[in-house]
């Protein structure tokens, strides 16, 4: 059986007192409780219907030296456990043991807990409806396999594709979703023949493949931006020349670009509607993981004018700060 949906990404720290304060205090995610193991504190936290655990201790070390703070869990909810279990270790995961629940091998050292069914509750008050998407980065020339061990693991379809070229750089993706919607992931890899980028940076700083960011869904993204930028959350920067031609070549959205262009928002489009985005900066010591925020107003896809601009905008900081 496919799987369903995200039960919850589990993020692995250093300091688990400054992650609460960031995701707590600045993007407003409230506690709903906390849980402890040998040699691991967890603090859980949702917004809308998106469930984060934020875990540290010892447990967590040998990750967090590897890779810096980073997803270890994307935790897959399953109307057959037992059968998307024997599902994914036919399809080359590895199983891990001793848990209450059957957990698997994803890329890298990430790991997909697997759950059974259950309610899926709002938590109100957020800005934040629910988790979009998660993009991950995989080394050079393994995009192919990744994405089959997905189809084949976990009964999920190829979405789309894309080739982006940038100046000397560029990466080939996938977008593999699970047939209910509410699985769905963006495989990078880098053009290996292309001079070294952002994602082949990301490899390098994570030591190897992993989540490049979270996306989570808004309805008001230019009100969300100015909110968490008030809380202290920093969102990466947009040229003036982007909104010069935004409205020429967006017709339908020309009276919003002077708020698009305050708050740094990118626009496109698919066949079916609108699309909005944003990338954070990292607040992590690595700079590897990042966060996003999207608005679709109607938009299903990832616009092919926006994929570009996303990574020209991650880019540039990249060569900003290092």
């Amino acid at each position: 059986m496919p799987v369903k949906r995200i039960g919850y990404v589990e993020l692995y720290v250093g300091d688990l007192n400054s992650s609460l304060d960031y995701f707590v205090d600045a993007l407003g995610f409230t506690e709903t409780g906390r849980s402890a193991g040998p040699g691991l504190d967890s603090v859980h936290l949702a917004q809308g219907t998106f469930r984060l655990r934020v875990s540290a201790g010892p447990a967590t070390a040998a990750f967090v030296d590897a890779h810096g703070d980073g997803i270890a869990d994307i935790a897959f909810v399953c109307d057959d456990v037992t059968a998307t279990r024997d599902r994914a270790v036919s399809a080359g995961a590895t199983l891990f043991t001793g848990g209450a629940q059957p957990v698997v091998s994803g890329f890298g050292a990430v790991r997909h807990t697997l759950l059974p069914d259950g309610p899926d509750e709002t938590v109100p008050g957020g800005l934040i409806q629910e988790l979009d998407h998660v993009a991950v980065c995989v080394d050079a020339a393994t995009l192919a396999s990744s994405v089959q061990f997905y189809l084949a693991g976990f009964g999920m379809e190829i979405y789309s594709s894309e080739y982006i070229e940038v100046g000397g750089q560029a990466m080939d993706s996938v977008v593999v979703r699970s047939p209910s919607g509410g699985v769905t992931f963006t495989i990078l890899e880098p053009d290996s023949e292309k001079n070294a980028g952002q994602i082949d940076a990301f490899l390098e700083r994570n030591n190897g493949a992993g989540v490049q960011h979270l996306a989570f869904l808004v309805d008001d993204i230019v009100g969300a931006v100015r909110h968490y930028r008030n809380s202290g959350v920093e969102f990466l920067s947009t040229p003036a020349s982007y909104y010069d031609v935004l409205g020429e070549r967006l017709g339908g959205m020309s009276e919003e670009i002077a708020d698009l262009r305050s708050t740094s928002v990118l626009a496109d489009r698919d066949e079916w509607g609108y699309l909005l985005q944003l990338f954070s900066r990292s607040p992590h010591e690595r700079n590897t993981l990042f966060y996003e925020l999207i608005q679709r107003r109607g938009a299903r896809g990832f616009g092919s004018s926006n994929i570009r601009a996303l990574y020209e905008a991650v880019e540039r900081d990249r060569v900003m700060t290092e």
